[in-house]
């Protein structure tokens, strides 16, 4: 399965599967042909932690060409760790969803 890897603006690798990114358009079409834009707000935007999913992030970046009624880009990313066979442990970073949003300020 295609997937694509960047880093964020403190250098955590993060992915997103091809299937992943299929399911965000079907159920977010304003950001169809905008996977450059969904990594760029990875790799430039703010981060927010989730106060009920402390393992879970919200990143935000804007951007003034989408769609009427968004101006921000928001990707969800969960922090995690997957055990290696020879039982050490590697970070395993990946986008569960992203969507246009207009936000004020």
């Amino acid at each position: 399965m295609r997937k694509w890897t960047v880093r964020d603006r403190r250098g955590r690798e993060i992915y997103i599967t091809e299937e992943r990114w299929k399911h965000i358009v079907e159920w977010h079409d304003e950001l169809d042909g905008r996977l450059d834009d969904v990594l760029g707000t990875i790799k430039k935007g703010r981060r927010k932690q989730e106060a009920r999913d402390p393992q879970r992030y919200r990143y935000r970046y804007p951007y003034d060409d989408l769609l009427y009624g968004y101006n921000h880009i928001v990707v969800v990313v969960v922090f995690s760790y997957r055990q290696l066979p020879d039982g050490s442990t590697e970070p395993n970073n990946f986008v569960t969803t992203a969507w246009g949003q207009y936000i004020l300020g």
